[in-house]
């Protein structure tokens, strides 16, 4: 088995998440189609699941066990919509100057080609490989394996992402949250005398920067800050209605170690100095990662062993308790970009790769 050539069978397979050209793509279509190549590496069993999306729709994933797996390879199917300016049809791979393109190529078909051909030479042992979907919307496909009991016993996970040759040991979280406050509304002739929620929320947002910018030199080296941003301030209709409602969104990445109870704490008193009226929540809640056991198998393949500054499921896998690292061929620097590519010469080092990792 080539791992180019089945990287371009994978490429053709649509499973991007729902964007504005095609609808979202079909991935239990791909795990029906990869369970038998696990079958035929001599898993002592595949199974195909149905589990739903984090947006509801029917999400799936394919485990395959040879023995208990202590240790697991982990690999997402889905991708995200075709951005803007492709120059070819993305789902039809092809290879150009030692590159393989195609959505996905590198984010993440290229690394389940690279397991693929990997476990046909060497038959794994007490070990397991799950390609999952929905990682680039919200993770609701690996949520429910790992409530599930088959991760009960799986210890260390290979977490499999574009890191360009590097071993990915720790990485930033997500937070998102929203504010809002409303009012009764009305013309802006009478704006001296009505509540004005988004001037209101427009000073939250500055007590908030203040306070992204009181962070900037906590955490970790290498990780350094909060990376506060805010995002949106909206909820006005016309320049002469005061509105009646307002709504501030912003985000920040935690490091490992983050307070997360000290930030809520910080957010709501600056919320309830501004307006007590302001309503919180929180809309994406990402941990960020940390763990280093697994890096010795792998620090002889790799360029460098460190963080990232991407966000990748490692995080789930390593609240549940398991050690994980993050590594597989190409570079983010592709992913979610027009033309994505990944080198050739990274799928067969991936190859290598996970070869050792299957062996140690």
């Amino acid at each position: 088995m080539m791992v180019a050539d089945l990287t371009a069978e994978l490429v053709a397979f649509p499973t991007q998440q729902a964007g504005p050209e095609r609808g979202a793509g079909d991935e239990r279509a791909l795990c029906e189609y990869l369970a038998p190549m696990l079958r035929s590496a001599g898993a002592d069993e595949v199974i195909v699941e149905v589990a739903a999306r984090s947006d509801g729709g029917p999400g799936a994933y394919v485990f395959a066990r040879w023995g208990t797996p202590h240790r697991l390879i982990n690999v997402h199917i889905d991708t995200v919509p075709a951005n803007a300016g492709w120059s070819r049809d993305p789902w039809t791979p092809y290879i150009a100057d030692g590159r393989l393109f195609g959505l996905g190529s590198a984010d993440t078909k290229g690394a389940i080609a690279a397991t693929l051909v990997a476990i046909e030479a060497t038959r794994p042992r007490d070990f397991g490989v799950l390609f999952s979907g929905d990682e680039e919307a919200g993770s609701g496909v690996i949520r429910a394996f790992l409530a599930g009991a088959h991760a009960a016993a799986i210890r260390e996970v290979i977490v499999c992402e574009p890191t360009a040759r590097t071993a990915g040991v720790a990485h930033r979280g997500v937070i998102g949250q929203r504010a809002r406050l409303s009012g009764p509304g009305g013309h802006s002739s009478k704006a001296d005398h009505l509540p004005k929620p988004i001037a209101k929320l427009a000073r939250f947002a500055a007590a908030l920067d203040d306070a992204g910018v009181r962070r900037r030199n906590d955490g970790p080296p290498g990780m350094r800050g909060t990376c506060l941003n805010i995002a949106a301030l909206g909820g006005g209709v016309a320049f002469n209605v005061i509105p009646a409602r307002g709504v501030l969104e912003w985000s920040l990445r935690p490091y490992p170690g983050f307070d997360r109870a000290d930030w809520d704490r910080e957010v709501a008193e600056l919320a309830a100095r501004t307006d007590p009226e302001i309503a919180l929540e929180t809309t994406i809640d990402h941990a960020p990662f940390s763990c280093t056991a697994l890096a010795e198998h792998v620090r002889r393949f790799v360029r460098s062993v460190g963080t990232l500054d991407f966000w990748t499921e490692a995080a789930l896998w390593a609240q549940h308790g398991k050690d994980a690292i993050v590594i597989g061929p190409g570079d983010i620097a592709q992913a979610h970009a027009a033309d994505e590519y990944v080198p050739l010469d990274d799928l067969e080092w991936a190859v290598g790769v996970f070869r050792s990792l299957l062996r140690a």
